[in-house]
């Protein structure tokens, strides 16, 4: 598909009370095709940056004085400890070196090339155009024309009871309250590890100026809130599947077209 083949369409922008306020053309890259492969690729090129190297202590389990007896002792020539016949340093004795420890200078991290990167963004933003994807990733979408676009007041909003009423007043609020109701303790041994709870993710909202809506939808379960200088595939595909609920602001979408004006169509 070339750049000459895109369609450039209009979208209808709402404002505070979820009534129509006019029109605003759509940037470019919402008319490119879903990219699913460049979106898991980059997903994982983010994910992966944010790991720590782990690995052992390269003497674990060496620190012994244990020397092996040699041949002609009926025995295995395995490291014995002095004074009696018990193994050590080999992976299969008590207290013994592991056989293939985790290493630190082990690469766990995908690389991507910047322009497959910004190219997976345009397309990641694409994917919140599309009904069928939304209502894939299980969100709960109103009728409304998608994507869901705001007018400039929306990011003035600071209090968490505002941002409410114009969620409702946008049928937006249904999917917060399913994120609500799927919060869950999580199984396993990583609720003592800091990560007690699993909350599904619900809406995102893409502003040129995050301040005050941040304080806004802090406790609000499954919703972010990011500006539009700082958005990635990570924000519209979590976990690398595109089609997250997103609503933009008109000022958001000026700042994303700016970024993104280099964006060539394959």
């Amino acid at each position: 598909m070339g750049s000459a083949e895109l369609v450039l369409r209009e979208a209808t922008v709402y404002d505070m009370e979820g009534k129509e306020a006019g029109k605003v053309q759509l940037p470019k890259f919402f008319s490119m095709p879903v990219r699913f492969d460049l979106i898991r690729r980059a997903f994982l090129a983010i994910f992966t940056s944010k790991l720590q190297p782990k690995g052992t202590d390269p003497l674990a389990g060496l620190r012994t004085t244990a020397e092996s007896l040699g041949v002609g002792h009926g025995i295995a020539r395995v490291a014995r400890i002095k004074g009696g016949l018990r193994a050590a340093r080999v992976p299969q004795a008590v207290k013994g070196r592991r056989a293939h420890p985790p290493k630190v200078e082990k690469i766990i991290k995908e690389r991507i090339n910047k322009k497959e990167k910004t190219l997976a963004l345009a397309s990641a933003l694409a994917a919140t155009a599309s009904r069928e994807l939304v209502q894939r990733r299980g969100h709960i979408v109103p009728e409304k024309q998608l994507p869901i676009i705001v007018t400039d007041d929306f990011e003035r909003i600071s209090k968490a009871s505002e941002l409410r009423t114009v969620l409702k007043n946008l049928g937006l609020w249904a999917d917060v309250e399913r994120a609500a109701e799927r919060v869950r303790i999580r199984a396993g041994k990583g609720k003592m590890r800091g990560r007690r709870y699993k909350k599904p993710r619900s809406l995102l909202i893409v502003v040129a100026d995050a301040k005050n809506l941040t304080k806004a939808a802090g406790n609000m379960p499954g919703v972010d809130v990011v500006s539009a200088q700082k958005l990635t595939v990570s924000h519209l595909a979590p976990g690398g599947v595109p089609g997250r609920l997103t609503v933009y602001t008109v000022g958001a979408l000026k700042v994303l077209e700016e970024r993104l004006n280099s964006v060539m169509v394959v």
